[in-house]
């Protein structure tokens, strides 16, 4: 896997990445994706988003703050988006805190073909109702996240990035584990929603590239941009400046320097 070809892929390309988000996100995903080499665009009016889905290269659903005609809306771009045959990326961001937030993502997964579902050990089992399952599994991070992740492509039958102190990224055939990261990212809210993006942006600006290993790109190089923007920071108000800047300056050979991945093939375990 040739990431550092892969970042240059999307900062040369600059896809459009339709981002029907939550609000608390908003400012800094658009921000992160201008900083990458992206452009965004963060219409979620229902009268709109089929129509600016048409134009986009890749779209993003986040269901952070949830309303009603938001879900109309996600629902219209992601058949739109289907059509087209551009990437989406699912975040379900807080399902399992209300009855109401999983009939949405139930709903979404159901009338839209998602590329990978993106969220953290606690979303994606909820999501792929394998609490049950998962609750003996060892729980200090990467053997939870990699069990999880695999039940959940079993369950859900598309290809998922499992957040994490290791991130894990499987599409049930080949697993990665992606070790870089900082734990300011846990700091500062929005950053995992902007991963989600940076995602969609990198699957847009590799179609014929595999699911897994372009958010495998992406996610690395997201992390080793965190790795420098901490050497930078004093703390998350900083950091959040710091990571903006490292997004744009980040290059190549630094990626390459610092990558920390493994690669399996599971129909070999």
């Amino acid at each position: 896997m040739k990431i550092p070809m892969m970042i240059d892929a999307v900062r040369n390309k600059n896809p459009l990445i339709h981002n029907i988000t939550n609000q608390v996100v908003v400012n800094f995903t658009a921000n992160g994706l201008y900083a990458l080499g992206a452009s965004p665009v963060m219409a979620n009016a229902v009268e709109e988003t089929a129509d600016m889905a048409r134009n986009a290269d890749a779209l993003l659903l986040n269901i952070g703050t949830l309303t009603s005609d938001q879900v109309e809306a996600m629902i219209e771009a992601g058949k739109v988006a289907n059509e087209k045959g551009i990437p989406v990326v699912f975040d379900p961001v807080g399902v399992g805190a209300t009855p109401y937030r999983n009939q949405v993502a139930a709903k979404i997964l159901e009338e839209v073909n998602v590329s990978i579902v993106r969220g953290n050990a606690g979303e994606v089992s909820q999501l792929a109702g394998l609490e049950a399952e998962v609750r003996g599994v060892d729980a200090s991070g990467i053997t939870e996240g990699k069990a999880i992740a695999r039940h959940a492509v079993e369950a859900l039958g598309v290809p998922v990035l499992v957040t994490g102190k290791t991130d894990v990224i499987t599409d049930g055939k080949q697993l990665f584990e992606a070790s870089n990261g900082s734990s300011l990212l846990t700091k500062v809210t929005g950053t995992g929603c902007l991963l989600g993006s940076v995602v969609a942006a990198f699957l847009a600006s590799h179609p014929d590239e595999a699911v897994v290993k372009a958010a495998t790109a992406a996610v690395t190089f997201y992390n080793v941009a965190a790795e420098q923007a901490t050497e930078h920071a004093n703390g998350p108000g900083s950091f959040q400046m710091a990571f903006l800047d490292a997004l744009a300056e980040t290059t190549n050979r630094t990626v390459s320097a610092n990558v920390n991945i493994k690669h399996h093939i599971l129909s070999e375990e």
